[in-house]
């Protein structure tokens, strides 16, 4: 009779190669070490565990003030899908996702404010159900399709209809559109067509926005750390969300917008204009959606 112990050996070998292919190396995973010390520092100085968790995530927001902005900071790997952090560079979805990951990961011991805790934060809010699979398409990557995951999670509430929303005709089409500038759906072309159901899945659930020109009326309901979704019209009158970032409320009583803006503007992480005022710097921003972080 043979020995089976060969087989085993073999079998274990294959499953730890498999294993270890399907997960990308910490370094590629999490970027800014050092930023990361900083913002616990600052963190355990301020006492800013005991504040709600809106107040906690435009804290955090506050400050990353001045981080530079970085294009497509999720395209990480060609094949991979894996939770990311990266404190040297961020666009307007990473920026308001540290900010607000970073807040709830407070909640715990001191002990825990680690990377890999904050890494559980991320993946709980980008993925669908919270759950990283490893695929592309387990990742929410259109903020109505975010908004209406989180908020059935009891993560976030949509407020946006509560503040005066309406629906608008829209359409989840850029990412086929700009196929070519996604790094996995460049290198992975079979995509195209679950990318393509997921588009027209999400484009079949209503929108709602909150006219940009009722936006001022409103702004005295908005808190810090609200979530600030930025809604353009295109010229077909479609809609389509177009900019994220936070609320944030300045002890002169102002609500303005913090939000990482891109390299044709400021080109890092600012304190911007009130609000509604903000929103009439681009005749196509048609209107804004809401959600409040909840836990």
């Amino acid at each position: 009779m043979r020995s089976w112990k060969p087989l085993l050996t073999l079998l274990l070998i294959c499953s730890a190669t498999l294993a270890s292919e399907s997960r990308l190396p910490f370094s590629t995973i999490f970027k800014g070490q050092d930023q990361f010390n900083r913002l616990v520092a600052k963190a355990k100085a301020g006492n800013w565990k005991a504040l709600p968790i809106g107040e906690r995530t435009a804290a955090v927001g506050q400050a990353l003030v001045g981080t530079r902005y970085k294009h497509f900071t999720l395209e990480i790997d060609n094949r991979i899908e894996s939770p990311s952090v990266n404190f040297q560079g961020v666009d307007c979805w990473t920026f308001f996702e540290i900010a607000l990951g970073f807040a709830r990961m407070l909640n715990e011991p001191e002990s825990n404010w680690t990377p890999e805790r904050l890494l559980h934060y991320i993946e709980m809010d980008r993925y669908r159900g919270g759950e990283c699979t490893g695929e592309y398409l387990s990742r929410l990557h259109y903020l109505e399709d975010w908004l209406h995951d989180n908020d059935r999670r009891g993560l976030v509430e949509d407020l946006t209809r509560d503040l005066g929303g309406r629906s608008v005709p829209h359409s989840a089409r850029e990412m086929s559109m700009g196929w070519r500038h996604y790094r996995y759906l460049a290198s992975n072309r079979s995509l195209l067509g679950p990318l393509a159901r997921m588009e027209a899945n999400v484009s079949s659930q209503p929108l709602y926005e909150i006219p940009k020109s009722q936006v001022a009326k409103i702004e005295p309901k908005l808190r810090s750390g609200d979530i600030i979704g930025v809604i353009s019209r295109e010229r077909n009158g479609l809609h389509s969300t177009a900019h994220v970032g936070l609320a944030l409320r300045t002890s002169d009583g102002v609500l303005h917008f913090m939000h990482a803006s891109s390299p044709s503007n400021y080109g890092r992480v600012v304190v911007d204009d009130e609000l509604s005022k903000y929103l009439y710097r681009y005749g196509s921003d048609s209107g804004i959606l809401v959600a409040r972080p909840l836990r």
